[in-house]
């Protein structure tokens, strides 16, 4: 092994997940292993090990960033709820659509560290998107709080299957294309 094989110098966590990411696009979730990022790196192929104890550890690394960079896309500033919506449903489907295998790899809670604390962290922040965008829809009946929580789980539903069916390419009939996830929201609550 080579001195610059032995001795790497720079964000050496940072690399790996780079790497992660770029085998995980390129090759998906059953192309990636620990041996392939750290060849990718160019370092020894135990040295992901010593950052995040086995796979399971870099593909929650990897996932994490994947929800921080989803929650800072969806987020506005817009100060009209109606807009917020707009932007963080199209954000959605721009994340999935631009990090497929990422996307699909963020709902596998079987391969990840599920109670990770900064996974829960960017879960979370991605969640209170979600909410805001939900508050007020008009879809459901019942108190305040139930109607929320109802419009929550419908709204986070709608986006998620219109999201996964866009990236699978089910939208191949002719009447079904050139809508976005704002053309099928119900009562024009997007306009």
């Amino acid at each position: 092994m080579t001195e610059d094989r032995k001795y790497h110098h720079g964000n050496l966590k940072r690399d790996f997940v780079d790497a992660a990411r770029i085998l995980l696009e390129r090759d998906g979730v059953h192309g990636l292993s620990l041996r392939k990022c750290a060849e990718r790196v160019g370092v020894s192929h135990t040295a992901p090990k010593n950052h995040f104890g086995n796979m399971a550890g870099l593909l929650t690394a990897v996932v994490t960033e994947g929800y921080a960079e989803l929650a800072q896309k969806m987020r506005s500033e817009a100060e009209d709820r109606n807009q917020r919506r707009a932007h963080a449903l199209q954000a959605y489907i721009a994340f999935a659509q631009e990090n497929p295998a990422l996307y699909d790899l963020m709902f596998s809670r079987d391969r990840l560290i599920s109670d990770d604390p900064n996974l829960m962290k960017q879960i979370g922040t991605c969640f209170v998107i979600l909410s805001d965008c939900a508050t007020d829809l008009g879809w459901h009946g019942g108190s305040a709080d139930a109607q929320n929580g109802k419009g929550q789980i419908a709204l986070w539903s709608l986006v998620h299957g219109y999201a996964q069916l866009v990236t699978a390419g089910r939208f191949k009939k002719e009447n079904m294309q050139g809508w976005s996830i704002l053309d099928i929201l119900p009562n024009g609550s997007a306009d």
